[in-house]
């Protein structure tokens, strides 16, 4: 079975891995296709064993609707697969494209798409008409979550839609470290956009109701980061904040493993809300507690593994922290549990098994 995945998110190195995993199946011949950048995350060759990962060019890199691959046709008319899968959803004018010039191919693929989507929207022109021809041609879907199966379904996409995760957790890199974090300070970690609906700006007035030993450290960038930066002073915590760029994906684990507690305070807006929460199954794999707001898929990452709290409610947040603080063998007990269901649910191996289950159901 010839199987061409696309997918812009494989530029992350540690993302990789589900391709080794998939091509180990021994059915599986695996070609990923991927832009030599995305964003500002150029290409990382980190886990490439097993498979072709062929880096193909890009027009309207870090358009999310508009981007789309020039040479594709003629990369299909190489790899004649059996499968192809386009890790984009439905919307976008790299889906569309795609899945036209699989149609052209003498032997047609099946063709199935990705999506986080977890809100029933409507899109204009030509992103309406781009969606309604993908749906009508696509063979299968793979939604990230029971949310965005339900709105393919409500958007009249009748055909099997398998809830996978995009991306599970290399369980050997993302483990937990060998001792306690030490020292006087409780560290409190947040990685992710620093964007308005993230949330952050809860998380730093939580930190304000806490002790002066703890500490906070913020990995990312984005539109908010100066209000946030203002945010701390006023708040009188920026001299316990530590704000810092992005970091590799391969060099994560060590961020998490730093940490006594991990959070997550996302909030809903009128046309996001949260879709999975990647960082939390990330820092559980790595043993670190978890506590997410009840925001989108985040609380059902979670589960009975990590601590929840209402959108906005710093209040809450900073209870939850402190009860984190005052009961090690709590954290202990939470660090366990976030583990073993990141082993149960959410590894890489298990997301590859399932992927494959997908292409083997199309082909029969």
């Amino acid at each position: 079975m010839r199987v061409t995945l696309l997918s812009k998110a494989l530029v992350v190195g540690a993302y990789q891995r589900k391709c080794e995993l998939i091509a180990a199946h021994p059915d599986v011949a695996l070609i990923a296709l991927v832009p030599p950048a995305w964003s500002n995350q150029r290409l990382e060759h980190a886990h490439t064993k097993g498979y072709e990962l062929r880096d193909i060019p890009l027009r309207f890199g870090g358009h999310f609707h508009l981007h789309h691959y020039p040479t594709l046709a003629q990369e299909l008319k190489r790899t004649q697969p059996n499968v192809l899968h386009v890790d984009e959803e439905p919307y976008n004018l790299a889906t569309w494209l795609a899945i036209r010039a699989a149609i052209k191919l003498h032997t047609r693929p099946r063709v199935l798409f990705f999506s986080w989507q977890n809100i029933n929207r409507r899109y204009p022109p030509p992103f309406s008409w781009i969606e309604r021809d993908v749906l009508r041609r696509a063979d299968a879907a793979i939604a990230g979550s029971q949310e965005a199966r339900a709105v393919w379904q409500a958007r009249g996409f009748s055909r099997p839609i398998h809830v996978i995760p995009q991306f599970g957790v290399d369980e050997t890199a993302f483990a937990p470290a060998a001792g306690h974090p030490s020292g006087d300070s409780f560290v409190i970690g947040y990685a992710g956009r620093l964007v308005r609906e993230k949330g952050v700006d809860v998380l730093l007035r939580a930190l304000a109701q806490l002790p002066n030993s703890t500490r906070l450290v913020i990995v990312g960038a984005g539109s908010e980061a100066n209000n946030l930066d203002a945010l701390a002073r006023r708040l009188e915590v920026a001299g316990r904040v530590s704000f810092q760029p992005p970091i590799p994906s391969t060099r994560m684990p060590e961020f998490y493993r730093a940490l006594d507690a991990f959070v997550l305070p996302s909030r809903t807006l009128p046309n996001w809300k949260e879709q999975f929460g990647r960082v939390l199954i990330e820092a559980m794999a790595c043993g670190v507690p978890v506590i997410a707001s009840r925001c989108g898929e985040a609380p059902n990452v979670v589960g009975d593994a990590g601590l929840t709290f209402d959108e906005e409610d710093h209040v809450a947040l900073a209870e939850h922290l402190m009860a984190l603080m005052a009961r090690p063998r709590l954290r202990e007990e939470m660090g366990r549990r976030g583990r073993d269901r990141v082993l149960r649910y959410f590894t890489m191996r298990c997301i590859a098994d399932q992927t494959v289950e997908v292409y083997r159901s199309l082909i029969r």
